[in-house]
């Protein structure tokens, strides 16, 4: 890969990694607010699952924060690109569109087809 377009991907990675890091920020502080006195048992489930859903989509944040991380090793140590199963270059509009994949669109469409064979 070209100097060139790994700048780009680094720069891109770092930008979306203190995003969500900004996130996670802002969710802690949410959480450590006092606790909120509902009368209403339904206001009270209504907030709980909203918490809930919140909690939900941070735990998938943090899992995208280490692949975010991992990615920005492979950048350093220059296999950032390369499929971990065929060792073929990942296109770069697959990057784009993903950039921590660590697979080719067609390791990983062989993949989700023996995933799916397998009813995983």
């Amino acid at each position: 890969m070209r100097k060139e377009d790994l700048t780009f991907f680094k720069n891109l990675l770092n930008d979306r990694l203190q995003e969500l890091l900004s996130h996670a920020d802002s969710t802690v502080t949410g959480m450590t607010k006092p606790k909120e006195n509902f009368p209403d048992p339904t206001d009270r489930a209504s907030h709980e699952s909203d918490r809930s859903f919140e909690l939900r989509i941070r735990d998938r944040e943090h899992k995208l924060i280490k692949k975010i991380k991992k990615a920005l090793g492979r950048v350093e140590n220059k296999t950032f690109g390369i499929c971990e199963v065929c060792e073929e270059y990942i296109s770069i509009e697959r990057l784009k569109a993903r950039p921590v994949t660590t697979q080719c669109i067609d390791c990983k469409t062989s993949e989700e087809d023996m995933e799916k064979a397998l009813g995983i």
